[in-house]
């Protein structure tokens, strides 16, 4: 089952290309406790997923690339081509001259429509690639003009155009401390629109991943690759193969038990739907053991419910609302989005 990955914007080619770099160099490190057959499936799976056919033996992604300024995406396919491991399609980016001026309407109303059928159409070129398609993974940030505001466009069509399909946003949460001046209202203008097109949200913080590279890796001066590789070691571990039980060289999630405690979950939810394990024992990347968690839980409240209340206070005194009005972004939108969120918060708060 092949994944397309949708990178946009400079914060998903960077994340995008790390992610990449650490899948096929984790296909390529040692066995750890499988056996050699179990491997050689193992990094078959790998490359199935997210690399197509090679090209004088070198892989492709399975990936397009999507930016409105070139600097970022040059710099990507050049770090790939220069691996010599992998590399991107040669026909599998889109990029224009002007940016998006960390402003989620004109990403979303200008850049958007302008661009759909020739990003959409390349998108589409690289699921016919896919002998078997199981859904796309697209990685953006929530902070700036492009990720968040195309990302909210491009994931719209996809939902509308592959209705069957698994959509999965990967989506970086800003800096507590403030990135952009209007990032709130880029987050929340996001997030809502998200919530209605996307199957689900991936969400990563930045302020957490900074703390793990300050306190568990030791970095003195934290820079975004550094932050970068986490979150790829951290999405590659989400995805790697597993086998079920039935079969130890039929790579595939499979559910195998779970928690028995029904007080750690939602009295509606039987733990054993719940709380789902998978293994393989084949280490991932460098590491001789490791684990990785996936939650759905109320440790969503306190960030969003944050966010929400500093776009509502800059919303309330009208504070560069004219940014988004003039490009076609109306008051009863920020009031729509208000309103889903807050519904979301509530929603969690009941669990």
């Amino acid at each position: 089952m092949s994944i397309v990955t949708v990178q946009l914007g400079q914060c998903g080619n960077q994340i995008g290309f790390e992610v990449f770099d650490a899948l096929l160099s984790d296909s390529h490190s040692s066995q750890g406790l499988c056996s050699m057959r179990e491997n050689e499936a193992y990094q078959a799976s790998c490359k199935e997923r997210f690399f197509s056919e090679e090209e004088n033996g070198v892989p492709i992604a399975r990936a397009v690339l999507v930016d409105m300024e070139p600097k970022v995406i040059n710099q990507t396919l050049s770090k790939a081509a220069q691996s010599g491991q992998w590399k991107y399609g040669q026909h599998a980016c889109f990029c224009q001259k002007q940016g998006s001026g960390n402003n989620w309407a004109y990403g979303y109303s200008v850049h958007g429509p302008r661009h759909e059928e020739s990003i959409m159409n390349i998108i589409r070129k690289e699921v016919e690639k896919c002998d078997s398609f199981s859904g796309f993974f697209i990685i953006m940030s929530m902070a700036g003009g492009t990720g968040s505001g195309l990302g909210a466009f491009v994931t719209q069509n996809l939902e509308d155009q592959y209705s069957n399909s698994l959509k999965m946003n990967q989506i970086i949460w800003p800096y507590g401390t403030g990135e952009v001046i209007v990032q709130n209202y880029n987050s929340i203008l996001t997030l809502s629109h998200l919530y209605r097109s996307s199957d689900a949200l991936l969400l990563h913080e930045n302020d957490a991943i900074h703390k793990i590279c300050a306190k568990l890796m030791n970095i003195k001066q934290i820079s975004f690759s550094d932050i970068n590789q986490v979150l790829a070691h951290q999405l590659g571990s989400v995805f790697q193969p597993t086998y079920s039980a039935e079969s130890s060289f039929h790579y595939r999630r499979n559910p195998l038990e779970g928690f028995k405690d029904p007080a750690l979950y939602t009295s509606w939810l039987k733990p054993v739907n719940a709380f789902n394990v998978w293994k393989t024992q084949r280490a991932f990347s460098k590491y001789e053991k490791s684990a990785v968690l996936v939650s759905n839980s109320q440790f969503l409240v306190k960030p969003l419910d944050m966010i929400v209340g500093k776009a509502w206070n800059m919303f309330a005194s009208k504070a560069y609302i004219h940014q988004y009005t003039k490009f076609g972004i109306e008051e009863e939108d920020f009031l729509d989005s208000f309103t889903s969120l807050e519904q979301v918060v509530a929603s969690y708060c009941n669990l």
